[in-house]
C-alpha cells in the first residue's frame, strides 16, 4: 500500500458543523410541518440533493419540498454562524502540517457547495492547504456514489488505491470505499456500524490518530 494523497470530507471531519446541520434540518422541517427527527437528519449526512430530495418525500410525503426545507435550514445555520465562530475538529492543523512535511497531496471532497465550503475553509485558515476542493454540486451523482472521490483522484493525478479518504458518515464511507480509496473513518455523531467497518481500512478516534495510521503504512512499506 503506497499512500500518496489524503482526501478529506469537510462537515463533521474538518469543521464541527455536522451537529449544526442535524439540528437545523430538524428545526426547519418541523417549522414547515414535517416531523423530522434526529435519526432522519443523521441519515441525510453527505447525501447529495439528487438523493436527499426523494428521500424526504419518501419519509414525509409528496408535499415535502426539499428546496424549501433546505433553504430554511441554510438560513438558520447562517444566522447561527454569523454570531458564533466556526469550530475546527481536533487534530486538523496537526495532520495538515504532517502531510505537508511528508509531501502528501491533499484535497477536499464535500457534499457542501463550493461557495460555502471555500468560505468555511478560509474562515478557519486552511483553504490554501488543499490542492483541490471538490464539491457535490460539481457532479451529477454526489455521495454515496463514488463519483466525487473518483474525480478528486483524477484531479490529483493518482489512482484511488494511492489515496486515503477520511470520512465520518456512512454515506461518505460508501462513496470513498466504492471508489477504491483506502478509507479511514473518523466518527463524529455516530459510532461505526458493522457495514461501515466492513468498508474501512481503519477507524481513527480523531484526525491526530490518522498520523499514526500513515506512519504505520510508511514503516510497513520500508520493510
Amino acid at each position: 500500500m503506497d499512500i500518496k494523497a489524503v482526501i478529506f470530507d469537510m462537515d463533521g471531519l474538518i469543521t464541527d458543523t455536522e451537529k449544526l446541520l442535524v439540528k437545523y434540518w430538524c428545526e426547519a422541517a418541523n417549522e414547515m410541518g414535517f416531523p423530522m427527527e434526529r435519526h432522519h437528519a443523521l441519515a441525510l449526512r453527505s447525501f447529495s440533493r439528487k438523493f436527499a430530495a426523494p428521500q424526504l418525500k419518501e419519509w414525509f410525503g409528496e408535499a415535502c419540498d426539499y428546496k424549501a426545507v433546505r433553504d430554511l435550514r441554510m438560513k438558520k445555520m447562517q444566522e447561527f454562524l454569523s454570531t458564533h465562530p466556526l469550530e475546527k475538529k481536533k487534530g486538523v492543523d496537526e495532520l495538515l502540517l504532517y502531510l505537508k512535511e511528508k509531501g502528501y497531496h491533499t484535497a477536499v471532497a464535500t457534499a457542501t457547495d463550493y461557495t460555502r465550503a471555500s468560505q468555511y475553509l478560509k474562515e478557519i485558515g486552511i483553504f490554501d492547504k488543499f490542492e483541490s476542493i471538490i464539491c457535490g454540486n460539481m457532479l451529477e451523482n454526489g455521495k454515496p456514489c463514488p463519483d466525487i472521490y473518483l474525480y478528486a483522484c483524477e484531479k490529483l493525478n493518482l489512482p484511488p488505491e494511492c489515496c486515503m479518504a477520511l470520512e465520518d458518515s456512512p454515506n461518505g464511507i460508501k462513496a470513498a470505499s466504492s471508489a477504491g480509496c483506502v478509507t479511514v473513518m473518523v466518527p463524529d455523531l455516530t459510532p461505526p456500524t458493522e457495514d461501515d467497518l466492513s468498508r474501512v481500512y481503519q477507524v481513527a478516534e480523531n484526525l491526530t490518530d490518522v498520523i499514526g495510521i500513515l506512519r504505520a503504512i510508511r514503516e510497513n512499506n520500508k520493510n
